[in-house]
């Protein structure tokens, strides 16, 4: 396993931070380990711009510990980053050399730019999105980034972050009328220096970090949101703003018991989504969009993939990495029923036009729908779609996931209402009719190959009046427990296409000459 796992550490300006990246046998990456301390170092740099030596002391003690963990994990290698607080400190010489020492850790301190380009690759290696503006509020420093088409094109680092911005006007944790006026007009002062923050409006504000992932959960519990995670999470720039004034105005005691705060952020977020709101009228975004990844991610893919750190396809890398982590699952069966699958998809869509993201949906379901037997055959259906909900499913909205893993472990309308019940807000009811019909396609495709053995190689697909043909080319073998299962579920399915399916015989290929 030494050199399977990568060791990243982030000593960032509010916290510092271990994970542990894994490459299992398999070929998947996952997470085998994490930590995170508080350290607050923005706060406790001195008047003369010193990190103070309690303060080190405290940090070397983490990295010490943080260490002891990679030494555990029998960590291949191990890249250990510093941000804002030691870059901008001015006894920085002194510190790495006592960490270094104390350690042997060598620590790269990375400069805003490179900041902002490590978070951009693990923001763009996780969301489908094109175009927009992404932001990392840290502790001590802010980035801004522009990309276009997928690629970066100018980035900012901001010497002001929550922590920082805190120590400088907020009172035991509360920031009033006029050091909020204070704080925005340091931060506008800094945004008229780079004037192409307000050259392209229309974008969502992509966040990632603390701050912005803090705002999504609160939100999400406001609204009791049903989905399990904040990754790619919209929020509009009103609901930011009745948040941002909802937790000014409580006292830091109160504000410590909001659903969806942690009690280590509570002083230190306002100030935070104050410098979120102030770029967000900058930038002039159409709305805020949460990433679950950001700088130990794109750390982890420059390291893992030195030479094509950049993903093509975030959502084919999704499925592959999810394949790869559960490879219990016959890989020729699954390979077989997805493309029957598309196949059928593209002959029925003809005569139902079904919304255009639903092949893509279907696609995703059917090299996904037997994840769950690596926890029981049995219920493999259950599990499937549990896995599939509480994955990194990288490229879907939140809504496209629920429709996926309900496709994905589709048997029956009832069994299926019964997997959404929880997320139904999230659905309408062209949702619902497009599971029931991609789900019955699935569990077609799957009949098709029951016995496994991938016997039909070529199979020609008739609609021909109320029925659908399905006509092997020469299969390997009698297909007799494949037309049983087609016939089993014929009636369902043309209650819900308007055809019958109808498996045709065919004289085996072995029994020719």
């Amino acid at each position: 396993m030494n050199g399977q796992r990568i060791g990243i550490i982030d000593i960032g300006s509010n916290s510092v931070r271990l994970v542990v990246y894994e490459r299992t046998a398999s070929g998947a990456h996952r997470v085998a380990d994490s930590s995170k301390r508080p350290a607050r170092l923005s706060e406790r740099i001195d008047e003369d711009g010193r990190l103070g030596d309690s303060a080190v002391d405290e940090l070397i003690d983490t990295l010490r510990h943080f260490v002891l963990i990679c030494d555990h994990n029998h960590t291949g290698q191990v890249r250990a980053v510093a941000t804002a607080a030691i870059r901008n400190a001015a006894n920085r010489p002194a510190i790495l050399t006592r960490i270094k020492n104390e350690t042997g850790l060598s620590i790269e301190l990375l400069s805003g730019k490179e900041e902002a380009a490590y978070g951009f690759l693990g923001m763009i290696n996780s969301l489908q999105i094109r175009d927009g503006f992404l932001i990392d509020i840290g502790g001590g420093s802010t980035e801004l980034s522009l990309f276009r088409d997928r690629e970066l094109v100018r980035s900012v680092s901001f010497p002001f972050g929550c922590v920082s911005l805190n120590k400088r006007f907020g009172a035991k944790g509360m920031l009033s009328d006029e050091a909020l006026k204070a704080l925005e007009a340091l931060v506008t002062g800094a945004i008229r220096e780079e004037p192409w923050i307000g050259e392209a409006p229309g974008l969502p504000l992509v966040g990632v970090g603390g701050t912005v992932r803090a705002l999504g959960k609160m939100h999400q519990a406001a609204s009791k949101y049903p989905f399990p995670q904040t990754h790619n999470y919209p929020v509009t720039g009103e609901s930011a703003d009745a948040l941002f004034e909802q937790m000014r105005s409580l006292p830091l005691d109160k504000r410590r018991k909001l659903p969806g705060l942690s009690k280590d952020r509570a002083d230190v977020v306002v100030p935070g989504v104050a410098i979120l709101r102030a770029l967000f009228r900058a930038t002039k975004a159409t709305h805020y969009r949460i990433c679950g990844a950001g700088l130990r991610d794109g750390l982890f893919h420059a390291t893992r993939f030195p030479s094509h750190s950049k993903l093509d396809d975030v959502l084919a890398y999704s499925i592959d990495n999810l394949t790869a982590l559960h490879p219990e699952a016959p890989k020729q069966h699954v390979m077989q029923v997805n493309r029957l699958c598309l196949e059928l998809y593209d002959v029925l869509n003809h005569t139902h036009q079904m919304p255009p993201q639903a092949r893509v949906l279907l696609d995703v379901a059917s090299r996904l729908f037997r994840i769950g037997g690596s926890i029981d055959y049995y219920e493999y259906a259950r599990h499937s779609f549990y896995l599939i909900m509480n994955s990194h499913l990288n490229g879907l909205s939140h809504r496209e996931i629920v429709i996926a893993a309900a496709v994905a472990s589709f048997k029956s309308k009832s069994r299926a209402r019964q997997h959404i019940a929880e997320f139904k807000e999230l659905l309408n009811e062209t949702d619902l009719d497009m599971i029931y019909k991609l789900g019955m396609l699935l569990q077609l495709s799957a009949a098709l190959d029951r016995t496994e053995t991938q016997s039909i190689g070529q199979l020609n697909l008739i609609p021909a009046g109320s029925q659908l043909l399905l006509r092997p080319v020469r299969p390997r073998s009698t297909l007799a427990v494949e037309r049983r299962e087609v016939d089993e579920l014929a009636g369902e399915f043309k209650k819900l296409w308007g055809l019958l399916p109808v498996l045709e015989e065919a004289t085996p290929a072995l029994s020719r000459t």
